[in-house]
């Protein structure tokens, strides 16, 4: 057919004839320029190809050929219309006549659908006694090759469009997708697709991988698949990890330290008990709540009471003269300073994760043999933060097919275009990316969607006011804390610094044996901010009374 214009092919388009396609010959829209048509921007080039899915009518311009005045007419216009013959020349009449003496009335969409390229001259009393001519605005849906959405444009768009249906059945209109819409079409997968654009904003992970995706590069989706992770940061150096589940090193347990009982308590978990060691003299109340001193070793096993009269059950365990022990009731807001007992042993991740809540702090005492290198193993404290779980895809790069990588789309999206066929690579191995760093922005990016709590803090007590310790003044962290710690820790009041002598012994209080043999694994008590007489004392504690 002979190029039209795009209003001209448009108003006289058949809808049941959908889809059409058609070829930009001619227009104001050169090669390469780009355009924003309904929001979004659009090139439009003379060869481009359109697939037209729909056409709706918006609005309807109606013009006054008398006094040329227009108006908008909605598309529920109820007014009806007849078509205006030539007029006749008649002295007794200032307006047009029927010659064919009275009409049946049109309404709007009949009269446009009655359209021959050009609009017919119209007469509607409800509009006036003049004739009309009614120019219709629609709204084309139309797809075009490597655009994601379809593309409205307005039938005005001052184009020339010729129809070539009937010669381009064959072409094929590529859609680009988001990698998190292939991760609901898991019947795609395998699949081999090209990155069409890369990640948009800021990089989140600071993996090699993860700069290679970039426009033209070629890549294999093999699988969808369910990531396991566990948030971790290294405060010493302020690095942040993601640790697979998959991660195969070996992990020993950090003592925690408590300032005060309601440390203690807000640190004990449902059904677990905590072993701790008295690391401060921490003097009495009366015959309710007898004196603690250094060395004192106490089993934490559950709050009793509620309100202001809640109170933590412990157990003091005796020393070789008192087997039994005695049961406690310590006030919440009492103070003191207790450090953790933890056990020697090695865990995996996956067992540590069972028997210990999160957060925790750790150390890898043996790296993952299957990395080349594991670089957990070179810092000296590890923070568990928060299990994360997550889709992934399961992806590599065409020229490493082997090498795999876990793309998690709801952090890490772009466009991508799928080939056609259905291919079948060899299953990578994923072994590089058990370890994922993290950048910092997306590391606290993280945070903020975690929940502040990991469980609800017990009840707080009245505050009790002690020398130096006045509302103007500013307590240190503990050891090993951080601002970023805090936030997913229970709300605590403020933390003592602790001393660096313990105070002179009281009457009644037991101090650690002083014959306590030697540590074999100098690793586990790596406490780099206790003192040196502090680090001797828990050594012996340890070495003496196991638990």
């Amino acid at each position: 057919m002979e190029p039209l214009s795009f209003q001209e092919y448009i108003c006289s388009l058949d809808p049941t004839t959908l889809p059409r396609i058609l070829r930009i010959c001619a227009g104001v829209y050169f090669q390469g320029s780009v355009y924003e048509i309904s929001g979004n921007e659009c090139c439009l080039s003379t060869g481009d190809l359109l697939k037209i899915m729909a056409v709706a009518l918006q609005k309807v311009i109606c013009e006054d050929t008398v006094t040329g005045q227009t108006t908008e007419l909605p598309p529920t216009f109820k007014g009806l219309f007849q078509l205006a013959p030539a007029p006749r020349s008649n002295k007794t009449l200032q307006t047009p006549f029927l010659e064919g003496g009275r009409q049946q009335g049109l309404t709007l969409l009949q009269v446009l659908g009655r359209w021959d390229r050009q609009p017919q001259p119209l007469l509607c009393p409800a509009i006036g006694p003049h004739t009309l001519l009614l120019h219709p605005v629609y709204e084309v849906h139309a797809a075009m090759h490597l655009r994601r959405d379809m593309v409205k444009i307005p039938s005005t768009l001052e184009v020339d469009v010729e129809d070539v249906t009937e010669e381009a059945q064959h072409v094929h209109f590529a859609r680009p997708l988001l990698l998190s819409e292939v991760l609901r079409m898991e019947e795609a997968l395998p699949a081999q697709a090209e990155i069409l654009e890369g990640p948009a904003g800021p990089a989140i992970f600071e993996s090699a991988w993860v700069s290679r995706l970039q426009r033209g590069q070629q890549l294999q989706l093999h699988s969808r698949s369910h990531a396991c992770w566990v948030l971790a940061s290294a405060p010493s150096s302020g690095r942040h990890f993601l640790l697979s589940s998959a991660y195969l090193g070996r992990f020993r347990r950090r003592p925690r330290q408590f300032m005060g009982v309601q440390e203690l308590a807000a640190g004990l978990q449902p059904g677990q008990r905590l072993h701790v060691v008295v690391m401060q003299d921490c003097e009495g109340r009366g015959d309710d709540v007898p004196p603690l001193g250094v060395g004192d070793r106490l089993e934490a096993q559950g709050l009793q009471g509620t309100g202001p009269d809640t109170r933590l059950l412990c157990h003091r365990h005796g020393g070789e003269e008192e087997e039994e022990g005695e049961e406690l009731l310590l006030p919440l807001d009492l103070g003191g300073s207790f450090m953790e007992m933890c056990d020697s042993k090695k865990y995996g991740l996956a067992e540590l994760l069972v028997r210990q809540p999160l957060p925790c702090e750790v150390r890898v005492v043996a790296a993952d043999p299957g990395l080349e290198r594991d670089v957990l193993g070179t810092l000296p404290t590890l923070r568990l933060e928060a299990r994360l779980d997550q889709p992934v895809l399961v992806g590599s790069f065409c020229q490493e097919p082997v090498e795999g990588f876990e793309i998690p789309p709801r952090w890490l999206d772009f466009s991508i275009l799928l080939s056609k066929g259905p291919i079948r690579p060899p299953a990578p191995c994923t072994h590089r990316c058990r370890v994922e760093e993290l950048t910092e922005a997306f590391y606290y990016r993280l945070l903020a969607q975690l929940p502040s709590t990991p469980a609800p803090a017990p009840p707080r007590p009245p505050k009790r006011v002690q020398a130096g310790t006045g509302p103007g003044e500013r307590h240190p962290l503990t050891p090993g804390s951080s601002p970023v710690g805090a936030r997913l820790a229970p709300s605590l009041p403020p933390l003592p610094a602790l001393p660096q002598q313990s105070t002179p012994k009281q009457h009644g209080q037991r101090r650690p044996p002083r014959d306590a043999g030697t540590e074999s694994d100098s690793a586990e008590h790596d406490y780099e901010t206790v003192d040196d007489d502090i680090q001797k004392t828990i050594r012996k504690m340890q070495a003496v009374f196991p638990f």
